[in-house]
């Protein structure tokens, strides 16, 4: 009797969590630890040298339709692998900047690149192997990031103070390397159909009870066109509180410790902060995964978003300590739920082939708007020299996108 093989999209799954892991906490979660050391050294301002990961965000996000396209063409694999074996050539050569301008060049260079081969490709595995489990193996794959957060700051820490800053890019440039060949030769494979296989590992003959109005199976018409995605009510709705979550991460990311300070706490509790807002985010990104799997994912986001507008309403009405946690709380729940809700309500609501490109047409509005956001909050505080009007806006855009998420119904079949 021939034993069957066992599923092996556990095994693409962990490769894209690895490279998710990795390559994020390499490139943007430990620029803040390289920042104040940088500046030390070539006498930059602090603004100079941030606008090195501005720039780079926004070259990770802002040619998403075109990642999306070449995903589509040559397979999540290959752009996996090429992309981040040219971010860490780029990080390796930060080891030679001397100039403000190389910091801004090769920042956006890996930007580019690791767009190309990070966030919309993991998540395409992700939805590839998976139609049942969606949500949750989604909620893995953002919490990925999140937990890369949390673990290089501190490593990172002791590598600039045993070699240097410089040598410390050499070090991120050969562990993304490694986890890179690890993750796209051997585990990463694109489709289960390319191994015999299906989604989950569960015959086709066995009803999926998801939200799937469009068929998400290989079995999708293939004269299904992205332009459909903009004639459904459903895309600018996701859209719509996607910005709403977007807007709420600049602001917070940019300003949270600041704010805290200009109130009169301490810099070590407002940074403390931070790190509560970041274990909350995984607690919602892999709570809304898991949650999915039997709720609606249209009102798991709703209250996800409704947990950002309690927070945002602490912020205005108390400056009691422990309030802040409180806030930091709702606010991390929030933010890593709505980062698992984007892919999840994508996979959802459009065919399984199409995933790349609609991620692809969405991802640059959440992009662009994280990084308007920290900019536009920064010009209100310096004119009105406080953060309520600030807060007070975002409150009302985040209350706009609960609206968006709760109608954000299944688009019609094509």
């Amino acid at each position: 009797m021939k034993t069957a093989k066992p599923f092996y999209g556990w095994y693409a799954l962990s490769g894209a969590m690895l490279v998710t892991f990795v390559v994020g906490g390499a490139y943007i979660n430990s620029f803040g630890v390289f920042l104040p050391v940088i500046c030390d050294q070539f006498d930059w301002s602090r603004a100079e040298v941030s606008l090195a990961l501005s720039l780079g965000i926004i070259a990770f996000g802002l040619p998403s339709l075109l990642y999306s396209l070449l995903i589509n063409k040559f397979g999540a694999r290959f752009t996996i692998i090429l992309g981040n074996l040219l971010a860490a050539a780029g990080m390796a050569l930060m080891f030679f900047v001397q100039e403000i301008w190389h910091l801004y060049l090769l920042y956006i260079f890996i930007g580019a690149v690791s767009g190309f081969g990070g966030y919309i490709a993991c998540t395409t595995i992700a939805n590839n192997w998976f139609v049942k489990k969606r949500s949750l193996v989604m909620g893995m794959v953002t919490a990925s990031a999140g937990i890369g957060g949390l673990v290089y700051p501190p490593i990172v820490t002791a590598l600039i103070k045993a070699i240097g800053w410089r040598g410390s890019w050499l070090v991120l440039a050969g562990v993304v390397t490694v986890s890179v060949v690890i993750a796209g030769i051997f585990l990463i494979r694109n489709r289960p159909e390319d191994m015999g296989q299906v989604p989950d590992g569960i015959p086709t003959s066995i009803d999926l009870d998801i939200e799937k109005p469009i068929k998400n199976t290989s079995s999708t018409p293939p004269a299904w066109r992205i332009a459909q995605a903009l004639k459904q009510p459903s895309t600018f709705l996701i859209l719509a509180f996607v910005i709403a979550n977007a807007l709420a991460m600049g602001t917070m990311n940019a300003h949270q410790i600041a704010y805290f300070q200009d109130i009169g706490f301490n810099p070590m509790t407002a940074a403390t902060t931070m790190s509560v807002m970041a274990v909350f985010s995984l607690v919602g990104s892999l709570g809304f995964g898991t949650l999915a799997l039997k709720i609606s994912i249209r009102y798991l986001a709703s209250v996800s978003l409704l947990s950002q507008l309690i927070s945002i309403i602490i912020l205005l009405t108390t400056r009691n300590l422990t309030m802040m946690f409180v806030y930091a709380a709702f606010m991390g729940i929030g933010t890593g739920a709505l980062f698992t809700a984007m892919p999840t309500f994508i996979g959802a609501y459009y065919p399984r082939e199409r995933y790349a490109q609609v991620t692809g047409l969405i991802l640059p509005f959440h992009v662009v708007a994280q990084a308007l956001a920290a900019s536009a909050v920064g010009a209100i505080h310096d004119i009105t020299d406080q953060y309520t009007l600030a807060f007070f806006i975002l409150g009302i855009c985040i209350f706009a996108g609960l609206i968006c998420a709760f109608f954000a119904r299944p688009p019609k079949p094509a």
